[in-house]
């Protein structure tokens, strides 16, 4: 057992990472710079020394928000923009004549995708088309990385992972839509983009946490509001499985994977970023952690479950971990305890990006 353990830490610590000589003369765009997960992008991004970053997006969705917690509009050359309006976005993208593209902006909600449906679809596909539209004939642009989702995945609730040679499908909007997008992909990946010599790559992660994230209907999010505000926080489904992962992870495999595409066009594809499979754990266990973590708070199980969730999830990731080098660096106890951390001490009066920076840091030093 204990050589088990000294050889998995072996693997994680020759893991790769991503390089800062790389992305040292790129220019790269993000969209969606303004959420969570770009917010957190723009920043490892700046730290890797990219020459430059350009995010689009629309402005923040909540309040607090990380993009202005951490003041991400002075660390890249931010526009406020619909990815729905074809023309201001190709615009934007020409001005910006990067060399990499990581496409974020989304509806990233399942409960809100049943409240909105079409600007759900919209949003998620029609937005993904014009994303790769403005890429057409586009000078310089040299690798893409397409954000979707775990989600993408026809769900049969089965005991074992999905691997992206499986079946896409969707029952809830939201993730029919990211389904959809991933069509979308493949056909301008086929149809103009290879021939254009644009590689051109989708990543689909598993749920994401970490600080900053103040979206609604999100466990974390949902219990720090609840617990800073001395309330229970209420939880619909605590059997659900889902393949939980710090937001760094999943970041720095994107990083690579843009990487690898520029070096080898041949990866062009579908990976999947997640946790090791053991390591996917119940809505209830996850929650459990983050009280320890936190110090307090009460949870209140809810019967209200009206609205169709997937019960199981879990991702197989041998082709990222193989091919690009890319697995998980922070486990699934140190990923809830250093986001719970994080918010207290935002709470506390810490600054955002300090918080952050600490996180990409130790991050960095190894698991």
């Amino acid at each position: 057992m204990v050589r088990r353990q000294r050889a998995m830490e072996d693997l994680e610590m020759s893991a790769s990472q991503p390089s800062a000589h790389f992305w040292a003369d790129k220019r790269v765009l993000v969209t969606g710079h303004t959420g969570f997960k770009g917010s957190w992008l723009v920043m490892l991004l700046r730290r890797l020394g990219a020459s430059s970053v350009t995010g689009i997006s629309l402005p923040p969705t909540t309040s607090p928000n990380l993009y202005s917690l951490a003041d991400i509009d002075r660390i890249c050359d931010s526009h406020f923009c619909d990815i729905r309006d074809l023309d201001q976005f190709k615009a934007l993208v020409r001005t910006a004549a990067p060399d990499v593209v990581f496409h974020l902006a989304a509806q990233p909600l399942v409960r809100a995708s049943y409240r909105d449906p079409v600007a759900t679809f919209a949003t998620n596909v029609m937005g993904t088309v014009n994303v790769l539209e403005s890429l057409r004939d586009l000078c310089g642009v040299k690798v893409a990385v397409m954000i979707t989702t775990d989600k993408v995945y026809d769900n049969h609730e089965w005991s074992w992972p999905y691997r992206e040679s499986d079946a896409l499908g969707g029952h809830d909007p939201y993730s029919a839509s990211k389904a959809c997008s991933e069509m979308v992909i493949n056909s301008y990946r086929d149809a103009f983009l290879a021939s254009q010599g644009v590689r051109l790559a989708s990543a689909r992660a598993g749920n994401v946490i970490g600080g900053g994230d103040w979206s609604e209907d999100r466990l974390l999010p949902d219990a720090v509001r609840a617990w800073l505000a001395g309330r229970a926080v209420t939880i619909r489904h605590p059997r659900a499985i889902r393949p939980w992962q710090h937001v760094l992870d999943p970041l720095a495999g994107y990083v690579v994977l843009a990487e690898r595409l520029w070096e080898t066009p041949t990866l062009a594809g579908a990976f999947n970023f997640g946790p090791q499979t053991s390591e996917a754990a119940t809505v209830g266990e996850v929650l459990a952690l983050a009280q320890r973590s936190f110090g307090t708070g009460e949870v209140i199980h809810s019967e209200n479950n009206e609205l169709h969730e997937a019960g199981r999830l879990s991702l197989e990731t041998a082709k990222t971990r193989e091919l690009l080098g890319v697995q998980p660096r922070w486990g699934l106890r140190t990923s809830v305890a250093r986001t719970m951390h994080w918010y207290r001490l935002q709470a506390e009066g810490t600054a955002a990006a300090v918080l952050c920076e600490a996180d990409i840091s130790a991050w960095e030093a190894g698991p």
